[in-house]
């Protein structure tokens, strides 16, 4: 398996870059995987349904499955953020590819987004995590470097580096703090 992360402020294109490379990735012939952090509370369930009624009588897990697809509903009994590491240790052990949205302060290989027009700073410079940049704006990059510059707008073109750099973002679960 494979991870990288896709780190940058809100508005600077992280989840249209990882839809675009998603498909990408698979005509190539690869199962992929996404890990997502939200900040908000979300919810996958509908009032009304089995699985929200388990739920909400006080089931910790319900889990729900059909001949296209399975979902898992943790409720955690007290406020948990559970790490990139642990949520990683989820997936299925059979992907190729895991693109990691968001968890910037990860110890995980990652590529910047970044788009001046945001008028957010850019991170790489002091984040030693950060592997590539990809945006729509080189020229006005805030510092200098020597990192691999990618066009945000070519997602073919992120595929083919990301795949250059393959054995760089395997991920071994033995060794995860």
């Amino acid at each position: 398996m494979k991870v990288v992360g896709f780190a940058g402020f809100s508005g600077s294109g992280k989840t249209t870059l990882v839809e675009r490379l998603i498909p990408a990735l698979r005509l190539r012939g690869l199962r992929v995987s996404v890990v997502k952090h939200a900040h908000h509370r979300f919810d996958i369930d509908h009032e009304g349904k089995d699985t929200y009624r388990h739920r909400e009588a006080g089931a910790f897990e319900v889990v729900v499955a059909s001949d296209k697809r399975l979902a898992l509903m943790r409720e955690f009994e007290v406020a948990k953020r559970p790490t990139v590491h642990q949520l990683l240790a989820e997936l299925y052990e059979g992907v190729d590819w895991v693109l990691v949205e968001g968890f910037k302060e990860s110890d995980l290989l990652k590529i910047e987004v970044w788009r001046a027009s945001t008028g957010k700073p850019a991170r790489y410079a002091e984040d030693d995590f950060i592997t590539a940049i990809a945006t729509d704006s080189p020229d006005q990059l805030p510092v200098p470097t020597q990192l691999p510059v990618l066009d945000l707008n070519e997602p073919d073109a992120v595929v083919d580096w990301l795949i250059s750099q393959g054995p760089r973002f395997d991920y071994d679960f033995e060794n995860v703090a």
